[in-house]
């Protein structure tokens, strides 16, 4: 018999929580059941196990993150536009150390939510890349380039492997600004 209350979202939403104290890496359906009160098979009603978890998970994170992002960049263009969206996401990662690592998915096809979260988190970084005049493969190009120098930043610094005595703030901050002129001055594509 299924506890009362609980439901995929339920399980999802405690996952979440449960990954932000533990890590990505750590949260297993054993100590989900555990947190949830119930016997792990319990929780197959619900996920079909640990991947789908997992699925779900990146799901939820990657909505989350795009509403963020979205409300970041909203009325926004150019640099304005890119240092509170970068803003918006390194406070996401800070605050959310275990759903974080989950956004890096590729969201599912087969599940719509998941493929919508994914369209508006690329949405809102595309909004403000036409800021800059970019648009089409340029704005994949860019979307790709600025992903990596947020996702590395913000992973080097959750793992604690910035070890030079200068502010992480200042740092961060001169890596937008970077990318503000980069985005400027954007090659034209070749071809």
């Amino acid at each position: 018999m299924p506890r009362v209350g609980l439901n995929q979202q339920t399980v999802v939403r405690e996952a979440a929580r449960l990954a932000d104290e533990v890590g990505y890496q750590q949260l297993t359906l054993a100590a989900l059941a555990s947190r949830l009160g119930v016997a792990l098979p319990s929780l197959y009603k619900h996920v079909r196990g640990a991947d789908a978890l997992a699925q779900k998970l990146s799901a939820l994170a990657t909505a989350e993150l795009a509403t963020e992002l979205t409300t970041a960049a909203a009325g926004r263009a150019g640099g304005d536009g890119l240092r509170a969206m970068a803003d918006a996401y390194r406070d996401y990662a800070r605050r959310h150390p275990g759903r974080y690592p989950a956004t890096q998915q590729v969201p599912d096809p087969n599940d719509p939510e998941h493929v919508e979260a994914g369209e508006r988190a690329v949405g809102a970084i595309f909004a403000v890349l036409r800021g800059y005049g970019l648009t089409g493969d340029d704005a994949v190009d860019a979307t790709r380039a600025l992903r990596s120098a947020l996702h590395g930043f913000v992973a080097l610094e959750a793992e604690g492997g910035f070890g030079l005595p200068r502010e992480l703030d200042r740092s961060y901050h001169q890596l937008v600004a970077s990318m503000d002129i980069s985005f400027r001055s954007w090659p034209a594509s070749a071809g």
